[in-house]
């Protein structure tokens, strides 16, 4: 049952207001004053707030801005008289979720605060939801190497700067663009991912750009680009290495003009994307054969990171297995298992090829089939036999 605080300063319509709530199966407080109000949020646990805007005191906008300071997620519903609404619709633009003129319209009142419920339920799922993909996608370790990509993401995700991530399959490429998109001005808006390995070179430059109904043979209808979907956020191209030349060609315009045109079109787009971009290639090398455009590379390098590869970090592998195990346990809703340290002894002498990708599959392989206590021959047993 949702709490809801009415803070009037007049009788009337804080009794009006809590019948119709209450009817409506809401708890219901009510405060006479805006100081009475602020004490009350300050000791209560409220889902919406409902405020008269013309208060002697402290009048409904320093309410809401207090509210604001402590609070930022409570929905706030500004009850206004005809001749305050201008002042109503400027405690719309300082936050306030609705306004609501008398006499107040009841049937108004109650869809009002349903929505204002809903939105605030919203909220909360979305920064839980967001919490638990922060846990997935966390960089773990405390090796030099890591501790040094950690500050350097610290330092570049408040800039737009473009980042070229590089290193091995399975070392963490994605992670690092994740935290420098999280770390951002950037963050509650999109992070688009492309995979350009995956997607057919003929296909390439309709998948980032998008196109035009009719614009070849199987565009039945327009469809926006990559690049339109991540505008204000961050655009991830990964395993960049691998996009055609002639896609490469229309990225170099992207980032020179900012602006994008559809395949099938001669519009020209505005654009506001971020550019971060992954290779397990040898760029310079991929430069030197003619695979990779010179001016892309430079555009795209402003700042290089490299992951290092799992053999690089050995000291690692005690946290990373402990942080593998719980999230197994998590996703296959059973007990995490203990571990040995000659477990883990036996982990580290394991060459891992495949990286954290392989380390993580092994840790899963082992909390199946391990005993309940994964040992040193747990190890040797289901592990080093598949590297």
């Amino acid at each position: 049952m949702s709490n809801i605080l009415v803070i009037d300063d007049q009788e009337a319509i804080r009794i009006a207001l809590s019948d119709i709530l209450e009817y409506e199966k809401y708890t219901v407080d009510v405060a006479k004053s805006g100081f009475e109000g602020i004490e009350m949020l300050q000791s209560g646990n409220y889902d919406a707030l409902l405020c008269d805007i013309k208060m002697p005191q402290m009048d409904g906008i320093e309410v809401l801005e207090k509210v604001h300071e402590t609070n930022p997620d409570l929905p706030v519903i500004i009850i206004t008289g005809h001749g305050s609404v201008d002042t109503a619709v400027e405690a719309l633009k300082k936050g306030a979720y609705d306004f609501i003129e008398k006499p107040l319209d009841m049937n108004r009142l109650i869809v009002s605060v349903r929505n204002a419920l809903e939105k605030k339920m919203i909220v909360k799922e979305n920064k839980s939801l967001r919490r638990k993909i922060k846990k997935a996608y966390d960089i773990v370790g405390e090796s030099i190497q890591i501790k040094n990509i950690k500050e350097i993401i610290d330092r570049v995700a408040a800039t737009d700067a473009r980042v070229m991530i590089t290193g091995e399959n399975g070392t963490g490429k994605e992670l690092v663009a994740r935290w420098l998109h999280e770390k951002s001005n950037r963050a509650d808006n999109p992070f688009v991912e492309v995979n350009c390995a995956a997607i057919p070179s003929e296909l390439i430059e309709s998948e980032l750009f998008g196109h035009e109904k009719g614009a070849f043979t199987s565009a039945h209808k327009k469809r926006d680009g990559k690049f339109q979907l991540a505008h204000t956020g961050t655009i991830f191209l990964d395993e960049i290495g691998d996009m055609s030349l002639a896609a490469q060609a229309k990225v170099l315009r992207v980032l020179e003009e900012n602006k994008i045109s559809p395949v099938g079109s001669n519009k020209l787009i505005s654009i506001d994307v971020r550019v971060l971009a992954a290779t397990n290639k040898n760029l310079k090398k991929e430069i030197e054969e003619g695979n990779f455009r010179e001016d892309l590379y430079h555009r795209l390098s402003v700042i290089i990171i490299k992951m290092p590869s799992l053999k690089e970090r050995v000291e690692d592998i005690p946290l990373l297995t402990d942080h593998f195990i719980k999230m197994v346990a998590n996703e296959h809703n059973m007990s995490a298992k203990k571990i040995t340290d000659d477990a883990k002894i036996e982990l580290q002498k394991l060459p891992w090829s495949g990286n954290i990708r392989e380390f993580r599959n092994v840790i899963e392989r082992l909390m199946i089939l391990g005993h309940e206590t994964i040992t040193g021959e747990d190890v040797v047993k289901y592990a080093a036999p598949l590297t």
